[in-house]
């Protein structure tokens, strides 16, 4: 029983579809203890300073996963190892760990050196709390993290390849099991540095999940000094990458700079909804743009272009199927989703409020978010990795802009001010302001979605305009099961009284299902191509079992 168990966990999975719906299955239990990881944060420390100060010390190690660690991470892994034999793939992978240790770790030495002078430049209103000392040995100890995300994502490249994705998405898993444990257990003894220390843990358990992987394949790295021409020929290919990863971070590390200027509990109120926003963004866009970028790659490389744009416009289709639904959705079931996740211990009703408002606005860009991340991974495996770094490059500027006029002008123009926090239902809640930043964050999303799925043509001519017929269906049905969830919450509101945490999960959870069966019901009477290559996969997914790997290593003897 256990080894056929772990025959199932080890299987390759081959198929766009069963490949991309494993993973959101495995990617939903990582989510769940996400947010459970917020939930916990929530319930002891309530939206607050330490809260804010634990989310934003966070950014700067992701700064340098997003800057260094990416410059040799699986996407640009991926493509070179395929097809190659073992010995020239182990020494590629020596060669970029070694690499990731050295130019990593003189990277995060040098920052924490010099954490005091750059932090509270970022978040000055930190400079003056009691916290401060903590806050600058929290950052210290978090900047271990990237050299060990980093170490797992290059042995994560050799599980992808092999197609494990099961334990491809069981490492942040175990990742966010490290990070709770340090909460419950660490933090009480000592303090927000034992969430640091619970970070480190689960980084460590990441990173182990992959080598198991790498070792059954031949493919575990050694120490050895990197060739300068091999690490260069890389970072070449990888730097747009980088680069556009690094925007990523520096726009959310904007963002939450300017939230920290809104009073206490702004950035812990941002990042909370941020987080609820994206389970689903994993669910769906991460999870297709994960499962297509082997295929991209090796269909670009075999010069398929029919097969490469039709495995994009096949992703591209499901995102937007469930984009739409979950969307609207989420949108009427707001309140009960922050509710039930969040509303407990300090987490009071205003905040609850708040998150469940910015929540509101965020998941509008739900759709154009997943786009933008397959556009990425269909330029990357077609080699043209400047394209996502300019639309991260033009995303910055948009949406930290965007944020900054728009908070400017609630406090220049107060009748702005009072019709959008109005508009949401939280004008008598302090620290509405922070609404503006959400807006700014959303209008980036929407135009840079837009601009990727423009700029696909450039690989995948006509896509864009293949995708008006299940955009009109999936927004429709998408619509009607949104109307039929909302008249559930009226009916339902007046049964039974919301002043238990169950009455709320129970009201949620059969709005959602009307919703959600009136969208697949609309969906089925159209006829919808998408809904029917998800019982498709559904169904496939029952008989999997081991098959041979997709693009394996040359002369690799290990058995799949």
């Amino acid at each position: 029983m256990v080894r056929a168990f772990l025959s199932k966990l080890t299987a390759p999975v081959r198929g766009l579809h069963q490949a991309a719906y494993l993973l959101a299955l495995l990617t939903l239990a990582s989510q769940i203890l996400a947010l459970a990881r917020d939930r916990i944060f929530a319930h002891t420390f309530g939206a607050g300073e330490v809260l804010d100060m634990y989310y934003a010390a966070f950014k700067i190690p992701d700064l340098v996963f997003a800057i260094v660690a990416s410059l040799v991470s699986a996407y640009v892994l991926i493509p070179r190892i395929s097809g190659m034999d073992t010995k020239a793939a182990r020494k590629l992978l020596s060669e970029t760990s070694s690499f990731l240790i050295i130019a990593g770790g003189i990277v995060c030495i040098l920052l924490a050196v010099f954490a005091p002078l750059y932090l509270f430049l970022l978040f000055p209103t930190f400079a003056h709390s009691v916290n401060a000392p903590s806050f600058v040995m929290l950052v210290r100890i978090l900047l271990l993290q990237p050299i060990l995300l980093g170490l797992s994502g290059i042995l994560g490249s050799v599980t992808q390849i092999k197609r494990r994705f099961v334990l491809f998405a069981l490492s942040p898993v175990l990742y966010n099991l490290g990070i709770i444990l340090g909460t419950v257990f660490l933090y009480p003894k000592f303090g927000i540095l034992g969430i640091g220390a619970g970070v480190v843990i689960g980084a460590i358990a990441h990173l182990s999940l992959n080598i198991p992987i790498a070792i059954n394949a031949g493919l575990m790295p050694r120490p050895t000094i990197p060739s300068v021409k091999t690490i260069l020929s890389v970072v070449r290919s990888s730097v747009p990458r980088s680069l556009a990863l690094g925007m990523g971070t520096v726009t959310t590390l904007g963002l939450l700079s300017l939230s920290s200027r809104l009073g206490a509990g702004s950035v812990s109120v941002f990042t909370l909804a941020g987080n609820l926003e994206a389970v689903p963004l994993s669910l769906i866009g991460a999870a297709y743009a994960t499962a297509a970028f082997p295929v991209l790659a090796e269909q670009h490389g075999k010069g398929e272009k029919d097969a490469f744009q039709s495995t994009i416009g096949a992703a591209a289709r499901q995102i937007i199927l469930w984009s739409s639904v979950i969307l609207v959705l989420t949108v009427v079931l707001r309140a009960q989703i922050v509710r039930v996740v969040l509303g407990s211990g300090a987490f009071d009703w205003n905040a609850t409020r708040l998150t469940a408002a910015i929540l509101g606005i965020m998941v509008l860009s739900l759709m154009a978010q997943g786009i933008i991340l397959l556009a990425a991974r269909a330029f990357y495996a077609a080699h043209r990795s400047w394209n996502p770094l300019l639309v991260q490059l033009a995303d910055c500027g948009i949406s930290v802009a965007s944020a900054w006029g728009l908070v400017r002008l609630g406090q220049d123009v107060p009748m702005v001010r009072y019709f959008i926090e109005s508009l949401f239902r939280v004008s008598d809640v302090p620290g509405a302001q922070i609404l503006f930043v959400a807006c700014g964050f959303t209008i980036g999303q929407l135009i840079m979605g837009l601009v990727a799925l423009i700029t696909l043509r450039t690989v995948a001519p006509g896509t864009a305009s293949k995708l008006i017929r299940p955009i009109l269906e999936s927004f429709g049905a998408a619509l009607l099961g949104g109307t039929a969830a909302y008249g559930a919450l009226a009916l339902m509101g007046n049964i039974a009284p919301l002043t238990k945490l169950y009455y709320v999960v129970a009201e949620g959870a059969v709005a959602g299902m009307v919703g959600l069966a009136v969208a697949c019901a609309v969906l089925s009477l159209l006829q919808n191509q998408e809904m029917r290559e998800v019982w498709s996969a559904l169904a496939k997914l029952r008989n999997l079992r081991p098959l041979k790997p997709y693009a394996p290593i040359s002369n690799d003897q290990t058995n799949p």
